[in-house]
This record gives C-alpha cells, structure tokens and sequence, in this order.
C-alpha cells in the first residue's frame, strides 16, 4: 500500500521537480557555452599556450593586435564578405520567395531545387566549387573553349578573387535558407492589401515595395542580422577554397581563420587568439545593435 504524500512533500516536489528537469540543459548550456566563453576571457589578458599555463600580461595581448598586418587583412576580408553579402542575401531571397509562393503547376520543383543547396555539406560543396574554380577546371576549361578568355582567371590564387568566390558560394548556399524564413513571413501579409492596391493601379513591383516589404520588416530584420553575423564568421568556404592556406600569402584570411591560425598546435597563442575572439565578438555585435536601431527609426 503507498504511503501517503504529506502536504509539505507535494509542495518540496513541485518546488524541485522542474530544477531537475531543467538541470540536464543547463549543465549542457554551463559546460559548452557558459565555461568556454569565461575561460576564453580570462585566457585573452594571459600568454597561455598548449604545453604551459602562462601568465597575466595584462593588456598586451590586445596592444599586439595594433602591429598585426595578418590581423588587419583578415578584418578586412570579413568587413568585405559581409557588406557584400548583407544586401544580397537580404532581398535576393525575398525576391525567391515572392516567385515560389505563388501557386501554379512545377513550383515546389522550384522550392526543393533552391533549397537543396542548404542541406549539403558546406565542406563538400566547399571542394566541388574548388574543382570548378581551379586552373584546369570546368569553369576556366569551358570559358577558354569558348575564347571568351585566353588564359586561367586565378579564382582561388588571387585574394580578392578568392574572396568573391567563397562569396558567391555563401550567397548560391544560403539562398534557400533564407527563401524559407520568407516564405513563412509571406503568410502572414495580409491579401486585401494587395488587392486594394491592384484596385488603386499600382503594378507589381510597386505592390512589392508598398505591401510585401513593410509586412514583412521585421523578417527582413531577423535575416540582415543572420546574414551579417554568419558573414562575419565565415570560415569553411575560404579555409577549403584556399586548401587552408589562407590565398596567396594568407592575405584571404577571415578573422575566424586567424584565430583557428594561432590556436592550432603544439606552439599555438592561445592568449592572442582568445583576445582575437574577443575581437570577434564585438565586431558581430555592432552590426546587430547597428540594424536593430535602424530597424526601429524605420518603424
């Protein structure tokens, strides 16, 4: 026979019972975001490497950052992929999206294809691109069979061609990503808007920017600030493009690359990366706080 549950057992157990179903989580949550994040601190004002614990340098790990060319480069690369990537991957999308959703015979062909690229690898379809792009490869092969050029364009050997490739493969895989969030944003915008505005004359592509771009602003929103920050930390198309070499000279480096760049090996700075890290971090924040406050003088 079960013993009875005294008033003051029920009450301890509904007090714990969701502690501990939420305890799992959040020792998951402490162990890979929480611990890393505030050793990653500490680690940046320390000359830390793998084979010794180091000691406090205070600031001087961030005062190195001032004479790093290598750093200035990557900072560069990466400002470049996301001003390029930014407007690209904000309207092309939505533009996809506006095409797709409309009901009419073939059209879920046309989703499954523009999504397809999203669930590939983005280390294998980093190494297809790079077969495509090389010296001897189709693209080069294909436009000097046809004489439109005399020669190899150096697609992964030049920096900045490097960098426009690593770009138009972000934009040619993030597509349908973003197509999707749209696509489930468009739902949501009223149709009576479209028709009064049809009654009132107004064609296509001023219903687009009068009704379909206010409705869904705030989804506009929600991607510039995905974009801008994965643009940010870009780090497979570049590392594979450039067969991790960072380009000619490591020149085409992100800023991400850089931190893996000193964090590797027995010899690695674990210092300066974390301080680069650091760096990093702030760097993404400006763009969100930056769209955020645009965002809301918008409205």
């Amino acid at each position: 026979m079960t013993a009875p549950v005294l008033p003051a057992q029920g009450a301890l157990r509904r007090r714990i019972t969701p502690w501990l179903l939420v305890a799992p989580a959040a020792l998951w949550l402490f162990v890979f975001n929480v611990w890393p994040s505030l050793n990653t601190l500490v680690l940046a004002f320390t000359n830390a490497k793998p084979l010794s614990g180091g000691h406090f340098t205070g600031l001087d790990n961030f005062g190195r950052m001032l004479d790093d060319d290598q750093l200035v480069d990557a900072l560069l690369n990466s400002v470049v992929f996301m001003l390029v990537c930014l407007p690209v991957l904000t309207l092309l999308p939505l533009l996809l999206a506006v095409l797709v959703e409309k009901k009419i015979p073939g059209i879920t062909f046309f989703r499954t294809a523009f999504y397809t690229p999203v669930v590939a690898s983005a280390v294998v379809v980093a190494l297809i691109w790079s077969w495509l792009l090389s010296d001897r490869g189709l693209v080069n092969g294909l436009a000097q069979a046809m004489g439109v050029l005399q020669g190899p364009l150096p697609f992964l050997t030049d920096r900045w061609l490097l960098v426009l490739s690593a770009i138009t493969l972000t934009v040619w895989k993030g597509l349908g990503y973003y197509m999707i969030i749209y696509l489930s944003a468009l739902g949501n915008v009223r149709r009576d808007l479209h028709e009064a505005a049809a009654v009132d004359g107004a064609g296509a592509v001023r219903r687009f920017w009068s009704v379909t771009v206010p409705g869904v602003r705030n989804t506009m929103l929600l991607v510039s600030v995905l974009v801008a920050v994965s643009a940010l930390r870009v780090f497979s198309e570049l590392f594979v493009l450039s067969n991790g070499t960072g380009g000619p000279g490591g020149r085409a480096m992100s800023l991400v690359m850089l931190i893996q760049l000193y964090s590797r090996g027995f010899y690695g700075h674990f210092g300066y990366a974390s301080a680069l890290s650091i760096l990093l971090f702030v760097i993404t924040i400006g763009p969100m706080l930056l769209l955020t406050r645009l965002s809301r003088k918008a409205a």
